[in-house]
């Protein structure tokens, strides 16, 4: 059974940091490319980055650009979403995903109907 737990979410002030992570059981993992969304209350879910399967290629929406970093260990099958800067409006319950790629995760998906598996979600509160 495919799983995504996420964790590292809290709360935090403005202008802080945290470290999202988001270990994955699918396999292989490099077949995946890995994304974060979130949703805020009261609004749709957001695409907020991806990776591609080596690494080397990562996309993010402009609200998080300088400020968020997504990166993977492929030998831990695992995601993360370093956020610095953190604003009140990044206030959302943050979502791992995946979509599955063959061979490699080598698309950089933005639209949350291309991703296979989701994560339960991680609260993320920034109090000003």
């Amino acid at each position: 059974q495919v799983q995504l737990v996420e964790s590292g979410g809290g709360l935090v002030q403005a202008g802080g940091s945290l470290r999202l992570s988001c270990a994955a059981s699918v396999q292989p993992f490099i077949s995946y490319t890995m994304g974060w969304f979130r949703q805020a209350p009261g609004k749709e879910r957001e695409f907020v980055a991806a990776i591609n399967w080596s690494g080397g290629s990562t996309s993010y929406t402009d609200s998080v650009k300088g400020r968020f970093t997504i990166s993977r260990d492929n030998r831990k099958n695992t995601v993360y979403l370093q956020m610095n800067s953190l604003k009140p409006e990044d206030t959302a319950v943050y979502y791992c995903a995946a979509d599955r790629q063959r061979p490699f995760g080598t698309v950089l998906t933005m639209s949350e109907n291309e991703y296979d598996y989701w994560g339960q979600g991680t609260q993320v509160t920034v109090s000003s």
